[in-house]
Formats: structure tokens, C-alpha cells, sequence
């Protein structure tokens, strides 16, 4: 009797200690008219950048890119070596070989919209 007793409180505490919880939605469903706004409201986003005097730009506005933002900053387009000293042989002293820019061009980001 007691492990009725028992049974019957576990199967008690089980009962009242998980709820549940019922969710109703209502399913809304586009139209024809809201599918085609949807399709015409996809927009294409890119993000591209041209270095040391390389520019692309013209390629991507004639494919039908629109420019949204146009950024640019100082950007090092290649490194030269030079000797720390005078008197230093770079070929057989490598620890006298110091490496700094050499040009210096712009980099320009451009944001672009289809």
C-alpha cells in the first residue's frame, strides 16, 4: 500500500510540475501583390577595394552597380630594403638590412548597391 501511496505522489508532483505551453499563431499568407514587392526589395550589397592606383570601378557600374559609398585611405603599395648603416653588407649581415616603404598610394573602398 505504501508504494501506491508512493507511486501516486510521484506520478502527482510529476503531473503538476511540467506545463505546457500552447502557442497559437495564425498563419498570415502573401498575396501575389507582397511576393512581387519582396522580389523587387532584394538588394545586392558588395564591398570592394582598389589599390595603388589600380581602379576597376568601371566594370562593375557598367554591369549595373550603383556606388552607395566611396572611402579611401593612405595604404604602403611596396616595401624596399635598405642598410642600417654605412659601413653594412646586407648580403652577408642580415641583421643590419631594414626593410621601409617605398611608394605610398590610396586605396579606395567602395560600397556598392544592385
Amino acid at each position: 500500500m505504501k508504494k501506491i501511496k508512493n507511486f501516486s505522489q510521484i506520478f502527482l508532483f510529476l503531473l503538476t510540475s511540467c506545463r505546457t505551453t500552447i502557442k497559437e499563431e495564425n498563419p498570415t499568407f502573401n498575396s501575389d501583390e507582397d511576393k512581387k514587392e519582396n522580389s523587387y526589395s532584394e538588394k545586392k550589397l558588395m564591398e570592394i577595394k582598389f589599390s595603388c592606383e589600380k581602379d576597376g570601378i568601371s566594370e562593375y557600374l557598367e554591369d549595373g552597380w550603383i556606388i552607395l559609398k566611396e572611402d579611401s585611405q593612405e595604404k604602403i603599395c611596396t616595401w624596399k630594403s635598405v642598410p642600417a648603416t654605412k659601413g653594412c653588407d646586407m648580403e652577408k649581415e642580415k641583421g643590419c638590412k631594414i626593410t621601409k616603404p617605398d611608394k605610398i598610394g590610396e586605396e579606395i573602398i567602395y560600397l556598392l548597391e544592385k
